[in-house]
């Protein structure tokens, strides 16, 4: 204990096992550590330009529905549907409920709507399913996401969603209604969870590795998140401190915890755990000091005063610098038996402890201040007109009152470098890095730290005689084992298994090296999803940014068809001002101009992105989207389908199983989709065979499900690392070795066989030569044309934005193969289309103006 005291006082980083001795202090010794929690608190206070300051929020509680799925032993907030029944209560609070508080709320002057409810109750109780779909909802999200619109338009409060366990697509559907969102993690410790008798026992949203997933989840969503701790249900001390590293560590990685609550279990009767004693206030204030450390000065730390009995100034002395939501009209219905304290008298009590209480929002002054990307722009409005500029914290004479809440209806203005797809070749990029690379990715060195552990692959010694053999006589008969000692092959072994995958390939597709006439367009490289391999993202500000106008699209489409194309390629950054149904509008404006072309367009991010600003499931966004003109959809997006790389790779993009969810869908609703893989980063060959394999497993699901043909390629992607953040951030590989292109080719080749016949290889990446070679090592076909091309040249590509005609054939030749011009899906091209790419070679006549 005095070792951990000296070492707190003397401002150390603490292990998990000081803070385990540190949470038993009493006495002396918890004095000793308030004494230093506070220091630490005071520095961080006065590093954020508020000194002195404690926080609140002027708060109303709105239990949407008291249902929930889960059986937590400690809680009366749930309950079941008789008891609402009999009670004369709805399953799920009304509209008209639920506005009369908010409008009550914003009469007091209130600027926050705590909604709090059950986990996914309609999982469990069929009132509840029964009433959304009554009432016209697929689910509860939808419900809180039309409830909180709503409070925003006709209250003006803003809306914090306390909805418990959110998937990341969750995450993407309530961010725009709401300023910022939490989940109690409760505790980390497993067998509270999983053994019989236990507080969370029974509880399928209580596990703490889900819980975790979420906080993660939040932070790659730039969710500005409030979490924390319940203490006193059983857990031990090494057990508590686990839970606050574990905070600290999701923390440290995303930045976006923006508040975390330590609070206090008080048994309550008519449950499970009413025998159980309270825990004590020094149990509590032991906790917030100890959490004051392990979180830092920046931390911002709550105790809510309903809970301490008074205590107050034992908090403030512990380190807290908040005291959570506070409200003048409705109770704590979590703890309904403990009524909140008069703000006056709050504010008294702070006063003689030495601080002011000062009101904030429901979101945090920094990330008032920060905006974009914490704050999504249409909820923005509503937060600035109730803040301080100054501060950041709430404006005391700012009126609440609603204000429209609206999806913008139109693809923003053109603006910007939209000459960027023609000087990127000739005048290059601005500079080597967007203006907020320190901020947009989260924290380098927590990946750093996570890369280090995983260490780097192990060449494997496995037998390449046998799997040579295999592979040979039947590529489907490899093993995992096999297959990852082919990745492995080098010198002569690599040579034969080239030779293997092209024979392969000559069985499956015949002779002929395939190309497209098409042209690609990138109708915004504005973005804040916070790819870290990505170097075509800019901030709307930055001197590269740019978005073109729906004419301007059409127009390039127009052009393409001129020279011969038969395919426009159309991907953008996810523009935080984009309607969700501009995707509609720029396949519209396409086939409008262009009636016979083909629109090849919208990565699953951007579907999913189109389906949660919309309101609309990824089917019947996708459906949608084929009416208005989409033909096939690119399966970028992809990188590896193995969230321990992507999570490096990414911070915000969609998970794993949402990119397989977008692409099934489409396959199921007869729009097919390429496939393809970025490799040469922070992965293994065990990551690519992991990815093959489960490329493989849709692809066999997609053709016997429907006739619709799944996927039309598979497209090789070397990761290019000039200008990738995560490169220059001292993580990522310098891109794959020419031996890793070979291997990872023929190897598509042999694990696709006989699912996925034909592999692309990026003559964008890895230029004439190294695009012929892959055609000697199992690939067929050499993509497209382009015509333009902006994001590997914007990462240090080398090898220009466009290939005409005669390039692709003479990079066929070169490999002493026959050419053929195809379309989209791999069928014969009408001759006049063949004949209008032959006249013009591909060649654009000239090039777009920068505006209309």
């Amino acid at each position: 204990m005095r070792r951990a005291l000296r070492r707190a006082r003397d401002g150390v980083a603490l292990d998990a096992a000081e803070a385990a001795v540190l949470l038993q202090a009493r006495g002396e010794d918890l004095r000793d550590l308030c004494a230093s929690a506070a220091r630490v608190r005071d520095a961080g206070l006065e590093a954020a330009g508020r000194p002195g300051v404690i926080t609140y929020s002027k708060s109303v509680f709105i239990p949407l529905t008291r249902l929930c799925r889960d059986k937590c032993h400690y809680c009366t907030f749930v309950t079941v549907p008789g008891k609402l029944r009999r009670a004369g209560h709805g399953m799920y609070m009304s509209p008209d409920e639920v506005l009369a508080v908010a409008r009550r709320g914003a009469e007091l002057g209130c600027k926050e709507a705590l909604i709090t409810l059950g986990d996914k109750p309609e999982d469990r109780w069929p009132e509840a399913r029964e009433w959304l779909d009554a009432h016209g909802y697929d689910d509860t999200v939808a419900y809180v996401r039309a409830m909180s619109i709503r409070i925003l338009e006709e209250t003006g409060l803003l809306p914090h969603l306390n909805p418990g366990v959110l998937s990341w697509t969750d995450f993407q559907r309530l961010k725009p209604v709401s300023a910022s969102m939490g989940m109690m993690l409760e505790t980390t410790a497993t067998r509270l969870w999983s053994e019989p008798g236990g507080p969370h026992h029974g509880s399928p949203d209580k596990e703490p590795a889900v819980r975790l997933r979420v906080l993660e989840d939040a932070g790659r969503s730039s969710v500005p998140f409030t979490s924390g701790l319940l203490i006193g249900i059983g857990e031990t001390y090494e057990e508590r401190a686990e839970s606050l590293f574990a905070l600290r560590k999701v923390s440290r990685a995303y930045h976006g915890i923006q508040e975390l609550i330590l609070q206090n279990f008080r048994a309550k009767p008519d449950t499970a755990m009413r025998g159980m004693p309270d825990a004590e206030l020094d149990e509590l204030v032991a906790t917030v000091a100890v959490a004051r450390h392990v979180l830092g000065p920046a931390a911002c730390l709550q105790a809510p005063p309903n809970l301490v009995d008074g205590e107050y100034e034992r908090l403030i002395g512990a380190g807290i610098d908040d005291w959570g939501g506070v409200s003048p009209l409705t109770p704590d219905h979590v703890n309904p038996e403990r009524p909140w304290p008069q703000i006056e008298r709050l504010a008294e009590r702070s006063a003689a402890a030495g601080f002011e209480l000062r009101e904030r929002l429901a979101v945090y002054p920094e990330y008032v201040q920060r905006g974009e990307p914490w704050l999504d722009p249409r909820v923005l409005p509503h937060v600035r007109a109730l803040a301080d500029p100054a501060t950041g914290l709430a404006n005391p004479h700012a009126p609440v009152v609603g204000l429209p809440w609206q999806e913008p209806e139109d693809l923003p203005e053109s603006y910007g470098r939209t000459d960027l797809h023609a000087t990127i070749d000739t005048e290059g990029r601005t500079g080597d890095r967007r203006a907020d690379f320190e901020d947009v990715y989260g924290d380098w060195e927590v990946l750093r730290e996570q890369v280090l552990a995983e260490g780097a692959p192990q060449r494997l010694a496995g037998d390449l005689r046998e799997a040579l053999a295999v592979a040979a006589d039947d590529p489907a008969r490899l093993t995992d084992d096999q297959a990852l000692a082919l990745f492995h092959a080098d010198g002569p072994a690599l040579d034969a298994l080239c030779r293997i995958a092209d024979d392969v390939r000559r069985d499956a597709v015949g002779d002929d090296v395939t190309y497209c006439v098409t042209r690609n367009i990138n109708f915004t490289n504005v973005c804040y999803t916070g790819c870290r391999f990505c170097a075509f993202a800019q901030r709307r500000t930055d001197a590269d940014a740019f978005t073109l106008s729906l004419q301007q699209v059409a127009d390039r489409a127009a052009q393409a068809w001129d020279v011969g194309a038969t395919e426009v390629c159309m991907q953008g950054g996810i523009h935080p001002d984009l309607p969700g149904t501009a995707y509609f509008d720029i396949a519209r404006a396409v086939k409008e101009r262009v009636p016979g072309i083909h629109v090849h367009a919208f990565s699953p991010m951007e579907v999913v992105n189109g389906a949660t600003r919309t309101g609309l499931s990824i089917r019947d966004w996708l459906q949608r989207a084929k009416e208005a003109g989409l033909d096939t959809i690119p399966g970028t997006a992809a990188e590896i389908l193995d969230d321990e790389v992507r999570w490096v790779l990414t911070k915000g993009k969609l998970p794993a199983a949402t990119w397989v969810e977008v692409v099934t869908t489409a396959h199921d609703l007869g729009i097919r989709s390429s496939s393809t893989m970025m490799y040469g980063h922070v992965d293994t060959p065990a990551h690519w065979l992991g990815h093959l394999r489960l490329l493989a497993e849709i692809q066999q699901r997609s053709l016997e499900s429907n006739s619709s043909g799944g996927f039309t390629e598979f497209v090789t992607l070397p990761f290019v690392h000039t200008n990738a953040p995560v490169y220059l951030a001292g993580i990522a590989r310098p891109g794959p070795t020419a031996r890793d292109n070979r291997a990872v080719v023929a190897m598509a080749r042999l694990l696709l066989h006989p699912h996925i016949p034909n592999i692309q290889t990026s003559w964008v990446k890895l230029g004439a030569e190294g695009a012929a070679e892959m055609l000697r090592s199992g690939a067929n076909d050499l993509g497209g044309t382009l015509m333009e091309e902006t994001i590997s040249r914007m990462a240090g590509s080398a090898y220009g934005s466009y290939k005409s005609v005669r390039d692709l054939q003479a990079i066929a030749e070169a490999a002493g193969r026959p050419h053929r011009q195809r379309t989209t899906t791999y069928g014969e091209v009408p001759a006049e289309r063949r004949a209008a790419a032959l006249a013009s070679d591909g060649h654009l006549p000239e090039l777009l103006p920068v505006l209309d």
